[in-house]
């Protein structure tokens, strides 16, 4: 089995700065591309950014240039450094990773991290 946690979330003041960390844990062979997502309250989860095997990153509209995904693939890790952050960034942060067991994939989420931001 296949565990993903969370961490680095909080309560931070507008303007501030939070970085997040997932590790991923388990019977890995590799891991294609990771994500963060987030949810609002009563709202849909929704992509903030995505980062592939290679490096290659994606991110959501609303942060491009705030925030930075990256990944450790040695140690099974990602993470996403958010900058500049605003109240409309506050919700639960996910880690979503797509894990090779077996030469299949399988679609793996974590617990999540609430992230507050006070305007």
């Amino acid at each position: 089995q296949v565990q993903l946690v969370e961490s680095g979330g909080g309560l931070v003041q507008a303007g501030g700065s939070l970085r997040l960390s997932c590790v991923a844990s388990g019977t890995i062979s590799s891991i294609n591309a990771m994500g963060w997502y987030c949810q609002a309250p009563g709202k849909q989860r929704d992509l903030v950014a995505t980062i592939g095997s290679d490096g290659s990153t994606n991110y959501a509209d609303s942060v491009k240039g705030r925030f930075t995904i990256s990944r450790d693939n040695a140690k099974n890790m990602m993470y996403l450094q958010m900058n500049s952050l605003k109240p409309e960034d506050a919700g639960v942060y996910y880690c979503q990773a797509n894990v090779v067991m077996n030469a299949r994939t399988y679609r793996y989420w974590g617990q999540g991290t609430q992230v507050t931001v006070s305007s």
